[in-house]
């Protein structure tokens, strides 16, 4: 009896495996998925049939529930609408003899893919230093007289931040419209303080991005995040780039990393609309509200060309684009002609951005790589550095950034083509949050992120290939297995 019972509960397992894989393998098919990663996951799955299947359904799909895709297409549409009037009121009037042939190949581009033309008229300030930017915040909020609208993916108490928090109380208390955006597992420490609710009872709009919770998981993917750091007030003014509204001194200090190193831009003129109305898509998204309520308040209508710049909002994530983001980064890249600089915290790339900075830098590009020497990730740390070697071979230079967690996120291709904002060049940023990039076609923003990006240079050490080579078989053995389990995160 018991032998009967063992081989028919054997006989169960089995057929089940074999349901359960070829379940699983053709539904990773039929996505179409890059071959490298579908390959990992039928591996995976056929190995590990119900561990892997449990895996696969968490995080092998970017899985958004019903609501959300359908919030995400109304809010598309009406984006496209008022696009449309501002390029009525000539606000993508740009004159592309100012730039070279590839940055108006990168504007076709980026209204192809992701439907978002660049903006004539624009100044942006880059600021580097915390206390710069957070006291920066802060005095453009105190002088706020309209809307504040606010997106974070981290909001954390202390230092200059508390202060940041105050100000937006005040202009919440003398009547002024506050909408407040934060990540519900990024600001998790945030939303279990008392902040929130002292800025409610102020009469700020305060609202989580993408709840998490046990029945949330079954219809979401529980690690889509949203990674944006908008800040826009009195449609006049927008601040952008790789800072979460923390204060460094107070923020992860446990972690014996450093303080974290950002850089965020000042904005003023006709980019401030594209990023006031991705900041209002995504709260739109999480509340249902109706974006028709909102926008007049905004008084967009009122924004105008001001400043030289020329710049370009590519937002990206789960049901909004495809691989618009992924395609506009490959462009930068592929534009430059002499040299090509790149900050990232996090470098575990797309194998097509692999393929394109080496490339680069076999056509006679000067292309400098800088990482934080220490990352607060261990999957990233070692699977970003089994890509070391792939760029060294062909004479990349790789910076190791020694004074803290150099957090920003940039490139800058011949110092007249910029981008900065939130977007790591890691599979995470590329594929599974929703971020915010400007491209910035302007020679003066140009060259002061280029003097930055020497700044931090300044402060690395550069990476020799011959001490790279001569690392332990088993520090090689753990970068390339943890490359392998990157491409299915």
């Amino acid at each position: 009896m018991v032998s009967f019972f063992v081989t028919h509960i054997s006989s169960i397992l089995a057929v089940s495996h074999v349901l359960i894989s070829v379940g699983i393998s053709i539904r990773v098919i039929m996505r179409r998925t890059a071959t490298g990663v579908a390959l990992a996951w039928l591996f995976l799955v056929s190995v590990f049939p119900f561990g892997g299947a449990v895996m696969y359904l968490m995080l092998g799909e970017r899985r958004i529930s019903a609501t959300r895709v359908r919030r995400i297409s109304t809010r598309q549409t009406d984006y496209e609408k008022l696009v449309e009037r501002g390029i009525a009121r000539g606000l993508a009037d740009v004159d592309w003899s100012r730039h070279r042939p590839a940055a108006r190949a990168m504007n076709i581009l980026g209204k192809t893919t992701v439907g978002v033309p660049t903006v004539h008229g624009s100044s942006g300030k880059l600021f580097s230093k915390t206390d710069q930017i957070l006291d920066g915040i802060t005095a453009d909020i105190e002088n706020a007289q309209n809307s504040i609208l606010m997106e974070f993916y981290i909001w954390n108490e202390g230092g200059k931040a508390d202060e940041v928090l105050d100000a937006v109380i005040r202009a919440a208390q003398r009547g002024v419209s506050c909408r407040i955006l934060i990540d519900a597992l990024g600001g998790a420490r945030w939303w279990r303080s008392r902040q929130p609710q002292k800025l409610r009872e102020a009469g700020v709009e305060v609202c989580q991005a993408l709840p998490v919770g046990i029945l949330r998981n079954l219809i979401d993917r529980t690690d889509l995040r949203v990674h944006r750091k908008i800040v826009v007030i009195d449609s006049k003014i927008a601040w952008t780039g790789s800072m979460n509204l923390v204060d460094p001194k107070f923020f992860k200090q446990e972690k014996n990393l450093g303080e974290w190193v950002d850089a965020m831009v000042r904005l003023e003129g006709a980019v401030v609309a594209p990023l006031a109305l991705t900041m209002i898509g995504d709260w739109t998204t999480e509340t249902g509200e109706s974006l028709d309520d909102i926008v007049p308040n905004l008084r967009l209508d009122r924004i105008t060309a001001s400043g030289p710049a020329d710049i370009q909002v590519v937002p990206s994530g789960p049901g909004e684009t495809k691989d618009g983001l992924l395609q506009m980064l490959i462009a930068t890249i592929n534009s430059a002609e002499k040299e090509l600089v790149l900050t990232t915290p996090y470098f575990v790339p797309d194998e097509s951005i692999l393929c394109a900075l080496r490339a680069a830098a076999a056509r006679g590009v000067r292309v400098d790589l800088i990482v934080p020497e220490k990352v607060d990730s261990i999957l990233t740390r070692f699977a970003g550095r089994s890509y070391y070697d792939d760029l060294m071979e062909v004479g990349a230079n790789i910076y190791l950034y020694k004074k803290g967690l150099l957090h920003t996120k940039s490139i800058s291709s011949d110092r007249d083509i910029s981008m900065i904002g939130t977007v790591n060049l890691d599979m995470r940023s590329l594929w599974i949050n929703y971020e915010v990039a400007l491209f910035i076609y302007d020679e003066n923003f140009g060259k002061s992120l280029f003097d930055l990006q020497q700044s931090y240079i300044r402060d690395s050490d550069l990476l020799e290939p011959e001490q790279w080579a001569g690392r332990s078989a088993l520090r090689k053995f753990l970068e390339n297995t943890f490359r392998l389990v990157s491409l299915i995160l």
